[in-house]
């Protein structure tokens, strides 16, 4: 059997495709590259929307990259059932093209903020955190200055009610997100958002958060394997 082939977009600004894709091929999948101007998906099983500063994060973080041609296709094949997950600037993407509720603003410090961050998985159903149990805390970076989550009441209570929040901070909240969250995911559970970076807890040559991200990864190959 051919190994999973998982897209990683690249935008003017991206910072974390090379990440991505070392964290596709550890898990023993194949990471293809998509540029954001081409409209070609390449036969993709799944996406990754790394994090950076697209298109330098003019405008509003995501909202230019929205518009890309390559975004226009994700959209719609999103939509059909492709499994896509956007992490930090990707996150944003996700929620300015309407893939995800909500949207992502100045942290409340009003501060750039840099660690490694305690989170729960919430939701353990979904493409891309199967291989966790819900309730399950693990460690990882996170590093933004709009990561702060926000939503009306109404989406608020509604994503909680149906188990939609898939990541939440746990041990202090670092940008001042509604509810702490820390990531959601689309009624379907193929499109999840999140502003951790899993990709950078993958190897323990880095040391903390050591391989807490790993399990995002080896979600979707189980998924596409399973399908």
């Amino acid at each position: 059997m051919s190994a999973a082939r998982v897209g990683v977009v690249t935008f003017p600004g991206t910072l974390d495709d090379q990440d991505a894709a070392k964290a596709v091929r550890l898990v023993g999948g194949e990471p293809v590259p998509l540029w954001h101007a081409d409209r070609d998906l390449k036969g993709v099983d799944a996406v990754f929307l790394p994090g950076g500063f697209s298109y330098g994060d003019y405008l509003r973080c995501g909202a230019i990259s929205r518009f890309a041609p390559l975004m226009e296709e994700i959209v719609s094949a999103a939509r059909a059932g492709l499994p896509v997950l956007g992490t930090c600037n990707g996150f944003q993407i996700l929620c300015e093209a309407h893939l995800l509720p909500g949207a992502l603003t100045r942290n409340a410090s009003l501060h750039y903020v840099c660690r490694d961050q305690r989170v729960r998985i919430e939701t353990a159903d979904t493409a891309w955190t199967n291989a966790y149990a819900a309730g399950q805390e693990i460690t990882l970076p996170v590093k933004h200055g709009e990561g702060r989550y926000v939503a009306d009441p109404e989406t608020l209570a509604e994503l909680e009610a149906t188990g939609r929040v898939v990541v939440r901070y746990v041990g202090g909240n670092p940008n001042g997100s509604l509810n702490d969250i820390a990531g959601v995911r689309n009624e379907a559970g193929n499109v999840v958002g999140l502003m951790p970076h899993p990709e950078h807890a993958v190897e323990e040559l880095v040391g903390a958060p050591g391989t807490d991200g790993l399990g995002f990864f080896t979600s979707i190959l189980k998924k596409l394997v399973d399908a």
